[in-house]
């Protein structure tokens, strides 16, 4: 007996432990881990620091080429000329030398305001490159706020689960002390384990169902061990029930980031027409350098040669006739105009249309967990009174059962509600721009 009371010690002990030692994450925490180290988000930032370095002068054409050159080059020949009286000159290893060195620097002067053109498309890109960052961002942070979220609802499910198994176990030894005292039947005990068998049964399977929603929480956070245990500090899902659709919709058409992005977009194709009319004008480049040559020979009246100098140039130009080319990527990018304007619509309505239809199943939701709440109160005192009736035996097992179903359904379904206003609320605030009001 000593040992098992040291046994059961024991075990209780290693549970308090491993329970105290698991990581207590709050919504913030989540979120701060997931958005410090999300794989998919790192790339994001680095694709955006790449369109960052992009947007430069240099880039665009505004400053000049300087290029350094130099050269060594040799000979060794023999040369036989055959003179005009007949006779022959032959010379042998004859052997010359060629040494240059430049430095020439080239710039456009004027190329139709494609220069320009060019800097602000770039800058237009490293702002689509920050945009798309801030999209990633909001996307991650609403996937760890469902998860979270997610989490909770499932352990919620899995402590409703284990309610209903103490009860099961609570009837089974009730209809056990009956049978004892012969006021039961056999058939009653083992009906009452067969619904303990079957409520355990769930139980494990929701189990695991609260391990995949942990472990999926952990990939999304990035977790060096997706296996990490952890608790979180929020033990329901809170509701914010104050959302008011007029404030969203202001807040969507502002701040939402894909019509900001599908409004750059439109930008850009708005400079490629202007780059492809900037063909239309003349060019005019200039180029200018200092070369320095030398050179040396082994037969000859001089020995060697020494040149250097300055030289520059200038170069005016005009396209005249490209095979309709030019005119035939005019038109294209008026055509691109239009579909960017096109697609800014269409994503505009798609946003309406989802913001109104969210709302209106988060408006739907907050009835229902008013009414469901109603309905696990009523629930819950049926299941006192059935209890209370079924020890005086004034119950049969089947009764008592269906009211254990109909409390169990009522919790099931509250935490359902819940859960499904709260994915609604922030698909809510994802639109409208304002998800990152859960990170304080």
């Amino acid at each position: 007996m000593n040992r098992k009371i040291l046994l059961i010690s024991l075990l209780i002990l290693c549970k308090t432990v491993a329970l105290y030692s698991q990581k207590i994450y709050s919504l913030n925490d989540c979120i701060f881990t997931g958005l410090e180290r999300n794989y998919s988000l790192l790339i994001t930032r680095n694709t955006e620091s790449i369109a960052k370095n992009n947007f430069s002068p240099g880039n665009a054409g505004f400053l000049p080429a300087v290029d350094l050159s130099g050269r060594h080059s040799g000979s060794y020949n023999d040369i036989t000329q055959n003179l005009r009286d007949g006779t022959q000159s032959t010379s042998r290893d004859i052997f010359n030398t060629s040494s240059s060195a430049g430095l020439n620097l080239g710039m456009t002067i004027f190329r139709g305001f494609s220069v320009q053109t060019t800097y602000k498309k770039l800058n237009e890109l490293q702002q689509i490159g920050e945009l798309n960052t801030q999209l990633a961002i909001e996307n991650l942070v609403a996937g760890i706020i469902s998860g979270y979220y997610t989490y909770i609802q499932q352990l919620q499910l899995l402590n409703t689960l284990q309610y209903a198994v103490t009860l099961s176990r609570e009837r089974l030894r009730i209809d056990e002390d009956r049978y004892l005292l012969g006021s039961s039947s056999k058939l009653q005990v083992l009906q009452s384990r067969v619904y303990l068998n079957a409520d355990s049964s769930r139980l494990s399977r929701q189990t695991e169902v609260v391990r995949a929603a942990q472990i999926k929480l952990n990939e999304m956070m990035s977790v060096p061990d997706p296996g990490e245990h952890f608790s979180t500090r929020d033990t329901s899902v809170s509701i914010n029930p104050d959302l008011i659709y007029e404030s969203l919709l202001d807040d969507t058409m502002q701040k939402n980031t894909s019509l900001q992005i599908a409004s750059k977009d439109r930008v850009l194709s708005e400079y490629d027409y202007k780059l492809a009319s900037a063909r239309s004008y003349p060019y005019l480049n200039m180029t200018s350098g200092y070369s320095y040559n030398f050179n040396s020979y082994s037969s000859g009246s001089s020995s060697g040669q020494v040149t250097s100098g300055i030289n520059y140039g200038l170069t005016l130009g005009m396209n005249l006739f490209d095979g309709f080319n030019q005119r035939r990527s005019i038109r294209n990018s008026l055509i691109e105009i239009e579909n960017k304007d096109l697609r800014y619509q269409d994503i505009e309505q798609g946003i309406k249309a989802d913001l109104l239809t969210i709302y209106s199943a988060y408006n739907n939701y907050l009835r229902l967990v008013t009414l469901e709440e109603q309905n696990l109160q009523t629930a819950s005192e049926n299941l006192a009174i059935a209890m209370e009736r079924y020890k005086l035996g004034s119950l049969s097992g089947l009764d008592l059962r269906e009211v254990q179903k109909s409390l169990l359904d009522a919790r099931e379904s509250l935490l359902a509600v819940q859960y499904q206003t709260k994915i609604a609320e922030i698909s809510l605030l994802l639109i409208s721009g304002r998800i990152m009001d859960y990170y304080q």
